[in-house]
């Protein structure tokens, strides 16, 4: 895989202002940098973050660093949180340190929310695997301290598959078949979810796939969405929404959740903090799940990418920068916030913290797994190294999200969503002043 770089070029201003036009305009929820609440009092950092587990990982450092005490906002996830950061950022009133997920940290760079911590984290890539260090590292620079790491798996419901005799597919072919059993034995059931607005989760198909939708050369980008390896996938999806054989709809809506609780919705592709979101909608349905790798597009071949994962990032804004990056280090490191991440059901970014899930219980969802660290671990070495991200992933999500909806709603092939989506990324991106060179 290339080499990760992101020219930061002269167009910084025009790329926050493409950024910020994501926001939804609401009150940031900031409440600004970090202050001293007084001259011999302790230093208060302001940390945007949301999820179950941050909560107590917070809790956790401000017992531990009195000198250092720590705010929490939950500004929203995903692309809400980073667009509002860009707003933030730009308005004066962004936090001192805040979780950003690694497909959307480039642009958080280049945007200049994200500030180069090197000089604050030398030596701590040996903490982690190479290909989740190099989710946070740019040109030789340090734009943050990983946290979580989210490579796909599959959430299934065992006692369903059960009881209707599913074997757990190893293949995505062999998933279709068991798609169209668990159909037959029951109209009203469906083995998974097509969810139109679920970028991550398609991106990490395709990767899996062998799909790379940015890559770039010195200052030049290739922007490719509807290359092979990405047609194939909607083709896939396609077949089985035609055939109505999975849901198209989106995910954790009231509807969708009652469906899961009644058993109507088997099974969840999806990165390993899948098992704590379930969880946290169907907790009556604790003990009937279990996790199994992802199946293959090719046999034999068990790679699979990211869907999700974050970052502890300092911001510029700070006028802490060394007790932020302290506070990073901490989350990303220490067995403390480690154990926190693994009671939520969260898999550590760090080795330490991956090492300390062998001797952890599994999650509440699936109690009586007593193997699913031990193959989470597997599917940890088997990630797709090197994951390459664009500087607009905030313009490309929202492009799919709207024309993968629009295809589903209309009945229009997948595929053409992907070329959609291309086309106003790569429109941004020439925008913005990116050299975007041809497929």
């Amino acid at each position: 895989m290339m080499r990760r770089t992101i020219p930061l070029v002269a167009t910084v201003s025009a790329l926050a202002l493409t950024l910020a036009a994501c926001s939804s305009g609401s009150d940031s929820g900031g409440s600004g940098s970090g202050s001293d609440s007084g001259d011999d009092g302790p230093i208060t950092l302001d940390y945007w973050a949301w999820g179950t587990a941050q909560e107590p990982m917070v809790d956790a450092w401000n017992a531990a660093h009195p000198d250092i005490q720590v705010k929490r906002t939950d500004a929203g996830g995903g692309t809400d949180s980073s667009a509002k950061l860009v707003t933030a950022t730009r308005g004066g009133n962004a936090p001192d340190v805040a979780i950003v997920e690694y497909n959307t940290l480039p642009a958080m760079i280049v945007a200049g929310v994200a500030a180069d911590i090197s000089e604050h984290v030398d030596g701590l890539d040996t903490e982690f695997a190479p290909g989740v260090w190099s989710q946070v590292t740019f040109d030789g620079a340090t734009y943050g301290v990983p946290q979580d790491a989210g490579p796909q798996a599959l959430t299934y419901n065992k006692a369903k598959f059960d009881e209707l005799g599913i074997d757990v597919p190893t293949t995505w072919d062999e998933f279709a078949d068991a798609a169209e059993q668990v159909h037959e034995a029951d109209p009203d059931t469906y083995i998974t979810t097509f969810a139109p607005a679920e970028f991550g989760g398609f991106a990490g198909l395709a990767q899996q796939a062998g799909a790379e939708w940015w890559s770039v050369d010195g200052d030049a980008w290739t922007v490719d969405f509807d290359d092979d390896a990405s047609v194939a996938v909607a083709d896939y999806w396609q077949d089985l929404i035609d055939r109505d054989l999975v849901l198209a709809e989106p995910l954790l809506t009231p509807e969708w959740n009652a469906k899961l609780n009644k058993g109507e919705v088997l099974s969840w592709p999806a990165g390993l903090w899948a098992a704590g979101v379930l969880y946290g909608v169907a907790e009556e349905s604790a003990g009937d799940w279990a996790m199994a790798p992802m199946p293959q597009w090719t046999e034999g071949d068990p790679a699979v990418g990211f869907q999700g994962g974050s970052a502890v990032v300092v911001t510029t804004s700070t006028e802490h920068a060394e007790a932020a990056a302290e506070f990073a280090r901490w989350m990303g490191t220490a067995d403390e916030a480690s154990a926190a991440q693994i009671e939520q059901g969260q898999y550590p970014a760090s080795l330490a913290g991956q090492e300390l899930t062998l001797e952890s219980d599994a999650p509440l969802l699936m109690p009586e797994q007593d193997d699913y660290w031990q193959v989470a671990a597997e599917i940890t070495k088997d990630t797709i190294p090197e994951i390459s991200w664009g500087p607009n992933v905030n313009v490309a999500s929202s492009a799919f999200q709207d024309a993968m909806s629009a295809a589903v709603t209309n009945g229009t092939p997948l595929r053409d969503a992907l070329t959609e989506t291309e086309a106003e990324v790569v429109d941004d991106m020439t925008t913005t002043g990116f050299e975007v060179t041809q497929k």
